[in-house]
Protein backbone atom coordinates (compact mmCIF):
# COMPACT_ATOMS: atom_id res chain seq x y z
CA UNK A 1 0.00 0.00 0.00
CA UNK A 2 1.81 3.39 -0.88
CA UNK A 3 2.01 6.36 2.19
CA UNK A 4 -0.54 8.45 -0.14
CA UNK A 5 -3.18 5.53 -0.31
CA UNK A 6 -3.45 4.94 3.50
CA UNK A 7 -3.19 7.93 4.75
CA UNK A 8 -6.52 8.95 2.62
CA UNK A 9 -7.77 5.64 3.67
CA UNK A 10 -7.42 6.36 7.10
CA UNK A 11 -8.84 9.77 7.02
CA UNK A 12 -12.00 7.82 5.13
CA UNK A 13 -12.11 5.71 8.40
CA UNK A 14 -12.24 8.68 10.63
CA UNK A 15 -14.90 10.68 8.81
CA UNK A 16 -17.17 7.30 8.85
CA UNK A 17 -16.63 6.93 12.61
CA UNK A 18 -17.43 10.45 13.46
CA UNK A 19 -20.91 10.11 13.20
CA UNK A 20 -21.39 6.78 15.44
CA UNK A 21 -19.49 7.75 18.30
CA UNK A 22 -20.74 4.89 19.85
CA UNK A 23 -20.77 2.04 17.04
CA UNK A 24 -21.07 -1.21 18.08
CA UNK A 25 -18.26 -3.57 17.74
CA UNK A 26 -18.58 -5.66 15.12
CA UNK A 27 -18.05 -9.30 15.53
CA UNK A 28 -14.13 -9.59 14.93
CA UNK A 29 -13.92 -6.67 17.72
CA UNK A 30 -15.97 -8.68 19.83
CA UNK A 31 -14.02 -11.98 19.52
CA UNK A 32 -11.03 -9.94 20.20
CA UNK A 33 -12.48 -8.69 23.59
CA UNK A 34 -13.28 -11.46 24.87
CA UNK A 35 -10.32 -13.20 24.34
CA UNK A 36 -8.62 -10.69 26.28
CA UNK A 37 -10.87 -10.84 28.99
CA UNK A 38 -10.13 -14.86 29.56
CA UNK A 39 -7.00 -14.31 28.94
CA UNK A 40 -6.15 -11.61 31.17
CA UNK A 41 -5.20 -14.01 34.30
CA UNK A 42 -2.59 -15.32 32.50
CA UNK A 43 -0.82 -12.33 30.94
CA UNK A 44 -0.67 -11.32 34.81
CA UNK A 45 1.41 -14.06 35.53
CA UNK A 46 3.36 -13.36 32.29
CA UNK A 47 3.98 -9.97 33.93
CA UNK A 48 4.65 -11.01 37.41
CA UNK A 49 7.30 -13.44 36.02
CA UNK A 50 9.37 -10.36 33.13
CA UNK A 51 9.06 -7.99 36.63
CA UNK A 52 10.67 -10.30 38.85
CA UNK A 53 13.65 -10.61 36.40
CA UNK A 54 16.24 -7.83 37.38
CA UNK A 55 16.88 -6.06 33.83
CA UNK A 56 18.56 -3.00 35.34
CA UNK A 57 20.03 -1.53 31.15
CA UNK A 58 23.90 -2.59 32.75
CA UNK A 59 22.59 -5.88 34.46
CA UNK A 60 23.29 -7.23 30.82
CA UNK A 61 22.97 -10.77 31.58
CA UNK A 62 19.10 -9.99 33.49
CA UNK A 63 18.15 -7.82 29.70
CA UNK A 64 18.74 -10.66 27.95
CA UNK A 65 16.71 -13.16 30.21
CA UNK A 66 13.71 -10.71 29.89
CA UNK A 67 14.20 -11.28 25.68
CA UNK A 68 14.43 -15.00 26.14
CA UNK A 69 11.13 -14.88 28.04
CA UNK A 70 9.36 -12.95 25.83
CA UNK A 71 10.33 -14.34 22.57
CA UNK A 72 8.91 -17.37 22.85
CA UNK A 73 5.48 -15.98 22.94
CA UNK A 74 6.36 -14.08 20.16
CA UNK A 75 7.27 -17.70 18.24
CA UNK A 76 3.95 -18.96 19.21
CA UNK A 77 2.28 -16.76 17.12
CA UNK A 78 4.52 -16.86 13.76
CA UNK A 79 6.43 -14.09 14.67
CA UNK A 80 10.58 -14.36 13.64
CA UNK A 81 12.85 -13.28 16.20
CA UNK A 82 16.08 -12.73 16.71
CA UNK A 83 18.70 -11.20 19.23
CA UNK A 84 20.37 -8.65 18.08
CA UNK A 85 23.54 -8.11 19.99
CA UNK A 86 24.60 -4.74 21.82
CA UNK A 87 28.52 -5.18 22.37
CA UNK A 88 28.93 -2.55 19.44
CA UNK A 89 26.98 -0.44 21.49
CA UNK A 90 28.44 -1.25 24.76
CA UNK A 91 24.52 -2.90 26.01
CA UNK A 92 23.26 -5.55 26.18
CA UNK A 93 21.10 -5.91 22.85
CA UNK A 94 17.71 -5.77 21.37
CA UNK A 95 14.70 -8.05 20.46
CA UNK A 96 13.41 -7.88 17.16
CA UNK A 97 10.64 -10.00 16.07
CA UNK A 98 9.11 -9.85 12.43
CA UNK A 99 5.74 -10.73 10.60
CA UNK A 100 5.64 -10.31 7.13
CA UNK A 101 1.88 -11.11 6.23
CA UNK A 102 0.93 -10.66 2.43
CA UNK A 103 -2.35 -8.57 3.80
CA UNK A 104 -2.45 -5.20 2.57
CA UNK A 105 -2.97 -3.43 5.39
CA UNK A 106 0.02 -0.59 6.58
CA UNK A 107 3.42 -2.03 7.48
CA UNK A 108 3.25 -1.43 11.73
CA UNK A 109 6.40 -0.91 13.78
CA UNK A 110 5.76 -1.61 17.84
CA UNK A 111 8.54 -0.52 19.97
CA UNK A 112 8.79 -1.57 23.80
CA UNK A 113 12.07 -1.72 26.00
CA UNK A 114 13.14 -4.51 28.06
CA UNK A 115 15.84 -2.57 30.65
CA UNK A 116 14.38 -0.86 33.57
CA UNK A 117 16.00 1.87 36.22
CA UNK A 118 16.63 -0.44 38.87
CA UNK A 119 20.02 -2.32 39.14
CA UNK A 120 20.65 -6.00 40.55
CA UNK A 121 21.91 -3.38 43.74
CA UNK A 122 18.89 -1.59 44.04
CA UNK A 123 16.44 -2.62 47.06
CA UNK A 124 13.49 -2.78 44.45
CA UNK A 125 13.58 -6.12 43.24
CA UNK A 126 10.07 -7.76 43.08
CA UNK A 127 6.68 -7.73 42.11
CA UNK A 128 3.98 -6.93 45.19
CA UNK A 129 0.59 -7.00 44.75
CA UNK A 130 -1.10 -3.84 46.98
CA UNK A 131 -4.64 -4.62 46.50
CA UNK A 132 -7.00 -6.18 44.33
CA UNK A 133 -6.61 -2.68 41.67
CA UNK A 134 -2.63 -2.10 42.57
CA UNK A 135 0.63 -3.82 42.17
CA UNK A 136 4.21 -2.38 42.43
CA UNK A 137 7.33 -3.86 40.83
CA UNK A 138 10.69 -2.43 39.23
CA UNK A 139 9.46 -2.02 35.49
CA UNK A 140 5.93 -2.80 36.27
CA UNK A 141 4.92 0.25 34.32
CA UNK A 142 8.32 1.41 32.48
CA UNK A 143 7.63 -1.02 30.79
CA UNK A 144 6.97 -4.06 31.03
CA UNK A 145 3.44 -3.52 31.35
CA UNK A 146 3.58 -2.52 27.66
CA UNK A 147 5.45 -5.27 26.60
CA UNK A 148 2.51 -7.43 27.84
CA UNK A 149 -0.15 -4.90 26.01
CA UNK A 150 1.60 -5.52 23.18
CA UNK A 151 1.72 -9.26 23.23
CA UNK A 152 -1.75 -9.48 24.59
CA UNK A 153 -3.37 -6.99 20.93
CA UNK A 154 -1.47 -8.97 19.16
CA UNK A 155 -2.95 -12.38 20.71
CA UNK A 156 -5.99 -11.01 19.65
CA UNK A 157 -5.39 -10.63 16.68
CA UNK A 158 -3.92 -14.09 16.20
CA UNK A 159 -7.46 -15.35 17.48
CA UNK A 160 -9.52 -13.95 15.09
CA UNK A 161 -7.28 -15.34 12.08
CA UNK A 162 -5.66 -12.11 11.33
CA UNK A 163 -2.14 -12.01 12.25
CA UNK A 164 -0.47 -13.92 9.64
CA UNK A 165 -1.70 -11.71 7.52
CA UNK A 166 -0.60 -8.77 9.06
CA UNK A 167 3.41 -6.71 8.01
CA UNK A 168 4.21 -6.04 11.85
CA UNK A 169 8.14 -5.19 13.22
CA UNK A 170 8.52 -5.51 17.42
CA UNK A 171 11.57 -3.68 18.48
CA UNK A 172 12.37 -4.09 22.57
CA UNK A 173 15.45 -2.36 23.08
CA UNK A 174 17.53 -3.03 25.90
CA UNK A 175 18.60 0.35 26.44
CA UNK A 176 16.34 2.98 26.34
CA UNK A 177 17.04 3.92 30.39
CA UNK A 178 20.33 3.81 29.57
CA UNK A 179 21.44 4.65 25.61
CA UNK A 180 24.74 3.01 24.66
CA UNK A 181 26.97 4.49 22.30
CA UNK A 182 27.09 5.56 19.48
CA UNK A 183 23.02 6.34 19.35
CA UNK A 184 23.89 5.58 15.61
CA UNK A 185 24.29 1.95 16.31
CA UNK A 186 22.43 1.99 19.59
CA UNK A 187 19.24 3.02 17.68
CA UNK A 188 19.99 1.43 14.31
CA UNK A 189 17.35 -1.42 14.48
CA UNK A 190 14.68 1.40 15.64
CA UNK A 191 15.95 3.47 12.87
CA UNK A 192 16.02 0.55 9.78
CA UNK A 193 12.30 -0.76 11.32
CA UNK A 194 10.91 2.95 10.56
CA UNK A 195 12.13 3.78 7.54
CA UNK A 196 10.84 0.52 6.26
CA UNK A 197 7.01 0.71 8.57
CA UNK A 198 4.19 3.24 7.35
CA UNK A 199 3.29 3.48 11.59
CA UNK A 200 4.87 3.52 14.73
CA UNK A 201 3.11 2.34 18.06
CA UNK A 202 4.77 3.00 21.45
CA UNK A 203 3.76 0.84 24.52
CA UNK A 204 5.41 3.34 26.98
CA UNK A 205 3.64 4.60 29.93
CA UNK A 206 3.34 7.84 28.75
CA UNK A 207 2.02 10.40 31.66
CA UNK A 208 0.40 7.26 33.61
CA UNK A 209 -2.93 8.33 32.72
CA UNK A 210 -5.28 5.81 30.18
CA UNK A 211 -7.40 8.85 28.69
CA UNK A 212 -4.13 10.06 27.31
CA UNK A 213 -2.01 9.23 24.52
CA UNK A 214 1.58 10.56 23.07
CA UNK A 215 1.68 12.11 19.73
CA UNK A 216 4.55 13.91 20.86
CA UNK A 217 7.84 13.87 22.61
CA UNK A 218 10.58 16.30 23.55
CA UNK A 219 13.46 15.74 22.74
CA UNK A 220 16.39 15.53 25.10
CA UNK A 221 19.92 16.59 24.12
CA UNK A 222 23.21 17.79 26.49
CA UNK A 223 25.18 20.82 25.96
CA UNK A 224 28.20 22.41 27.38
CA UNK A 225 29.60 25.43 28.19
CA UNK A 226 33.08 25.87 28.93
CA UNK A 227 34.33 29.55 30.12
CA UNK A 228 37.85 31.54 30.54
CA UNK A 229 38.97 34.71 32.37
CA UNK A 230 41.80 36.35 33.14
CA UNK A 231 43.44 35.19 36.18
CA UNK A 232 44.71 38.07 38.92
CA UNK A 233 44.06 39.23 42.51
CA UNK A 234 40.77 40.32 43.81
CA UNK A 235 40.79 43.83 43.98
CA UNK A 236 41.87 44.38 40.09
CA UNK A 237 38.26 42.69 39.13
CA UNK A 238 36.80 44.78 36.42
CA UNK A 239 39.94 46.45 35.59
CA UNK A 240 40.02 47.67 32.22
CA UNK A 241 42.82 44.89 31.09
CA UNK A 242 41.48 42.22 33.63
CA UNK A 243 37.75 41.78 32.92
CA UNK A 244 35.56 40.28 35.38
CA UNK A 245 36.99 36.31 35.18
CA UNK A 246 34.85 33.19 34.68
CA UNK A 247 32.88 33.10 36.81
CA UNK A 248 30.83 36.74 35.85
CA UNK A 249 31.16 35.82 32.11
CA UNK A 250 28.91 32.29 33.11
CA UNK A 251 26.34 34.21 35.44
CA UNK A 252 26.12 36.42 31.85
CA UNK A 253 25.63 33.66 29.95
CA UNK A 254 23.07 31.97 32.04
CA UNK A 255 20.91 34.53 33.04
CA UNK A 256 20.72 35.46 29.19
CA UNK A 257 19.59 32.10 28.19
CA UNK A 258 16.50 32.44 31.03
CA UNK A 259 15.97 35.79 29.33
CA UNK A 260 16.14 34.88 25.87
CA UNK A 261 14.66 31.32 25.96
CA UNK A 262 12.03 31.10 28.33
CA UNK A 263 9.04 32.14 26.36
CA UNK A 264 9.38 29.08 23.84
CA UNK A 265 6.91 27.39 24.52
CA UNK A 266 7.42 23.59 25.71
CA UNK A 267 10.75 24.57 25.77
CA UNK A 268 13.39 23.55 28.92
CA UNK A 269 16.88 24.18 28.97
CA UNK A 270 18.34 23.48 32.72
CA UNK A 271 21.97 23.81 34.24
CA UNK A 272 22.37 20.79 36.10
CA UNK A 273 26.08 21.02 37.25
CA UNK A 274 28.42 23.96 37.65
CA UNK A 275 32.57 24.57 38.38
CA UNK A 276 34.34 27.67 39.04
CA UNK A 277 37.47 28.97 40.20
CA UNK A 278 41.24 29.00 39.94
CA UNK A 279 41.57 24.69 38.49
CA UNK A 280 38.87 22.55 37.60
CA UNK A 281 38.28 18.93 36.51
CA UNK A 282 35.65 17.51 35.14
CA UNK A 283 34.45 13.75 34.81
CA UNK A 284 31.82 12.96 32.25
CA UNK A 285 31.66 9.34 33.21
CA UNK A 286 31.06 9.66 36.72
CA UNK A 287 29.09 13.41 36.28
CA UNK A 288 31.37 14.86 38.89
CA UNK A 289 34.06 17.31 39.42
CA UNK A 290 36.59 19.95 41.49
CA UNK A 291 36.93 23.05 41.75
CA UNK A 292 39.85 25.07 43.54
CA UNK A 293 39.66 28.97 43.83
CA UNK A 294 40.62 31.97 46.74
CA UNK A 295 38.17 34.89 47.71
CA UNK A 296 40.82 37.06 46.96
CA UNK A 297 41.61 35.26 42.58
CA UNK A 298 39.85 36.17 40.01
CA UNK A 299 38.43 32.69 38.33
CA UNK A 300 40.54 31.50 34.96
CA UNK A 301 37.95 28.71 34.76
CA UNK A 302 34.27 27.77 35.00
CA UNK A 303 32.40 25.11 33.32
CA UNK A 304 28.25 24.18 33.23
CA UNK A 305 26.98 21.16 31.63
CA UNK A 306 23.01 20.96 30.92
CA UNK A 307 20.03 19.57 29.17
CA UNK A 308 17.76 21.17 26.29
CA UNK A 309 14.34 19.63 25.41
CA UNK A 310 12.73 20.64 22.16
CA UNK A 311 9.29 19.77 20.76
CA UNK A 312 10.74 19.99 17.04
CA UNK A 313 14.00 19.66 15.45
CA UNK A 314 12.99 23.12 14.44
CA UNK A 315 12.75 24.63 17.99
CA UNK A 316 15.83 22.69 18.72
CA UNK A 317 18.01 24.74 16.30
CA UNK A 318 16.55 27.79 16.90
CA UNK A 319 17.39 27.49 20.57
CA UNK A 320 21.14 26.20 19.44
CA UNK A 321 21.28 29.50 17.71
CA UNK A 322 20.24 31.34 20.32
CA UNK A 323 22.39 30.05 22.48
CA UNK A 324 25.51 30.22 20.69
CA UNK A 325 24.93 34.10 19.99
CA UNK A 326 24.91 34.59 23.90
CA UNK A 327 28.20 32.53 24.55
CA UNK A 328 29.63 34.05 21.83
CA UNK A 329 28.92 37.95 22.89
CA UNK A 330 31.81 37.51 25.77
CA UNK A 331 32.88 39.83 28.33
CA UNK A 332 35.93 41.95 28.04
CA UNK A 333 38.83 39.66 28.30
CA UNK A 334 36.87 36.41 28.77
CA UNK A 335 35.97 33.75 26.08
CA UNK A 336 33.46 30.71 25.98
CA UNK A 337 32.76 27.83 23.76
CA UNK A 338 29.28 25.79 23.92
CA UNK A 339 28.70 22.24 22.80
CA UNK A 340 25.79 20.62 21.78
CA UNK A 341 25.08 16.51 21.85
CA UNK A 342 21.98 14.92 19.97
CA UNK A 343 20.76 12.55 22.22
CA UNK A 344 17.32 11.32 21.79
CA UNK A 345 15.41 14.05 19.23
CA UNK A 346 11.93 15.35 18.89
CA UNK A 347 8.64 13.63 18.32
CA UNK A 348 6.99 16.61 16.73
CA UNK A 349 2.92 16.50 16.65
CA UNK A 350 2.03 16.18 13.28
CA UNK A 351 -1.21 16.35 11.73
CA UNK A 352 -0.42 12.06 11.01
CA UNK A 353 -0.02 11.62 14.67
CA UNK A 354 -3.12 13.34 15.30
CA UNK A 355 -5.43 11.84 12.71
CA UNK A 356 -3.41 8.32 14.46
CA UNK A 357 -4.91 9.54 17.91
CA UNK A 358 -8.16 9.82 16.48
CA UNK A 359 -8.26 6.50 15.54
CA UNK A 360 -7.48 4.98 18.68
CA UNK A 361 -9.81 7.59 20.33
CA UNK A 362 -12.84 5.82 18.91
CA UNK A 363 -11.57 2.79 19.64
CA UNK A 364 -11.77 3.45 23.23
CA UNK A 365 -14.73 5.56 22.89
CA UNK A 366 -16.73 2.09 21.14
CA UNK A 367 -15.17 0.40 23.97
CA UNK A 368 -16.76 2.33 26.56
CA UNK A 369 -13.60 3.71 27.74
CA UNK A 370 -13.98 7.06 27.06
CA UNK A 371 -12.04 9.37 24.66
CA UNK A 372 -8.52 9.32 24.84
CA UNK A 373 -6.65 12.90 24.03
CA UNK A 374 -3.10 14.09 23.61
CA UNK A 375 -0.82 14.26 26.58
CA UNK A 376 1.66 18.04 27.55
CA UNK A 377 4.35 16.87 25.72
CA UNK A 378 6.00 18.50 29.04
CA UNK A 379 4.63 15.93 30.93
CA UNK A 380 6.17 13.26 29.24
CA UNK A 381 10.16 12.45 28.60
CA UNK A 382 12.00 11.40 25.93
CA UNK A 383 11.67 8.07 24.92
CA UNK A 384 12.62 5.42 21.80
CA UNK A 385 9.64 6.24 19.60
CA UNK A 386 11.35 9.34 18.93
CA UNK A 387 13.61 7.80 16.68
CA UNK A 388 11.11 7.30 13.99
CA UNK A 389 10.29 11.35 13.94
CA UNK A 390 10.11 11.93 10.08
CA UNK A 391 10.64 8.57 8.82
CA UNK A 392 6.88 7.08 9.22
CA UNK A 393 3.43 8.91 8.35
CA UNK A 394 1.96 8.23 12.00
CA UNK A 395 3.34 7.55 15.49
CA UNK A 396 1.80 7.55 18.82
CA UNK A 397 3.20 6.19 22.23
CA UNK A 398 1.55 5.82 25.67
CA UNK A 399 -0.46 2.95 25.27
CA UNK A 400 1.58 0.97 28.02
CA UNK A 401 0.39 0.12 31.25
CA UNK A 402 -1.05 2.91 33.51
CA UNK A 403 0.57 3.62 36.76
CA UNK A 404 2.64 6.34 38.74
CA UNK A 405 5.87 6.38 40.23
CA UNK A 406 7.94 5.39 37.98
CA UNK A 407 11.56 5.56 37.89
CA UNK A 408 11.42 5.00 42.09
CA UNK A 409 11.07 2.50 44.41
CA UNK A 410 6.93 3.87 44.24
CA UNK A 411 6.77 2.53 41.00
CA UNK A 412 2.82 1.47 40.55
CA UNK A 413 0.60 0.10 38.70
CA UNK A 414 -3.02 -0.52 37.82
CA UNK A 415 -3.91 -3.89 37.11
CA UNK A 416 -6.86 -3.34 35.72
CA UNK A 417 -5.83 -1.02 33.14
CA UNK A 418 -3.95 -4.24 31.29
CA UNK A 419 -7.30 -5.71 30.09
CA UNK A 420 -8.22 -2.07 28.77
CA UNK A 421 -5.36 -0.68 27.52
CA UNK A 422 -4.74 -4.04 25.52
CA UNK A 423 -8.39 -3.67 24.32
CA UNK A 424 -7.69 -0.66 23.11
CA UNK A 425 -4.49 -1.81 21.42
CA UNK A 426 -6.13 -4.20 19.70
CA UNK A 427 -8.89 -2.41 17.76
CA UNK A 428 -6.10 0.32 17.15
CA UNK A 429 -3.76 -2.36 15.28
CA UNK A 430 -7.04 -4.26 13.90
CA UNK A 431 -9.13 -1.03 12.30
CA UNK A 432 -5.91 0.00 10.33
CA UNK A 433 -5.76 -2.93 9.03
CA UNK A 434 -9.14 -3.26 7.55
CA UNK A 435 -8.70 -0.22 5.80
Amino acid sequence: MSRYTFKTTVLCLMMSWQFSAFAQLDTTEQAMVTFIDDSNGAAEELLIESVNINSGTMNFAGVRAVADHMMPHFEALGFETRWEDGSAFGRAGHLIAQMRGGGAGPKLLLIGHLDTVFEPGSPFQSFARIDAERASGPGITDMKGGNLIMLQALRALDQVDLLQDMDITVVLTGDEELSGDPLALSKKAIIDAATYADIAIGFEDGDGNPTTANISRRGSSGWTLQVKGTPAHSSQVFREDIGPGAIYETARILLLFLENLQQEENLTFNPGRILGGSEITHDTESSSGTAFGKNNVVAESALVTGDLRAVSLEQLERARSTMREIVAANFPHTSAEIEFDDGYPPLAPTEGNADLLRVYSQASVDLGFGSVVAVNPRLAGAADVSFTSGLVDMAIDGLGLSGSGGHTVDETALMTALPSQSKRAALLMYRLYRQ
